[in-house]
């Protein structure tokens, strides 16, 4: 039996979340890591997660075009 008030979440729908998501650390990792002026370590550690993560939601984004096609 169908339930006609279920909500249905799609991949795309986890893509796009997963997407906003990743786009949002970047900006966060960015922001701490010229936030950061006492210790180097952590900056430097900030910058290069951001640098990671902005892969990731490159990638996120890639999937997203294609399952509009």
């Amino acid at each position: 039996m169908k339930h006609p008030q279920k909500i249905s979440i799609t991949p795309r729908d986890r893509l796009l979340r997963a997407w906003e998501n990743s786009m949002e650390l970047v900006r966060d990792f960015e922001c701490y890591s010229k936030e950061i002026k006492d210790s180097p370590k952590i900056s430097e550690t900030f910058a290069e997660f951001a640098k990671d993560e902005g892969f990731h939601a490159a990638r996120f984004r890639e999937l997203l075009l294609e399952t509009q096609e």
